[in-house]
C-alpha cells in the first residue's frame, strides 16, 4: 500500500478522482461498478492526503531551517 501511494502523483490522482465524479454524476456508472469506483476514490483520497502530509512536513522543515539560520545570523 505504501508503495502504491508513492507511485501515484497528486495531479494524476486528482484527475482520476474528477473522472470518477463525472462518471457518477453522469450516471455512467452502473450499480455494480459503483462500489468499485467508490473504493478506488477512497484509495486515491488516502494517497492525496499522504502526499499533502509529506509536502507539509517538507515545507515546515524548510521554514524551520530558515528560521534557525536567521536566528544564528543575528
Amino acid at each position: 500500500m505504501a508503495e502504491e501511494k508513492k507511485s501515484v502523483r497528486y495531479a494524476e490522482a486528482m484527475d482520476r478522482l474528477q473522472a470518477i465524479l463525472e462518471e457518477i454524476d453522469d450516471s455512467a456508472v452502473g450499480v455494480d461498478e459503483l462500489s468499485d469506483r467508490v473504493k478506488e476514490a477512497a484509495e486515491l483520497i488516502r494517497a492525496c492526503k499522504a502526499i499533502l502530509g509529506d509536502a507539509k512536513k517538507g515545507v515546515e522543515e524548510a521554514l524551520k531551517g530558515l528560521e534557525e539560520t536567521e536566528e544564528a545570523d543575528c
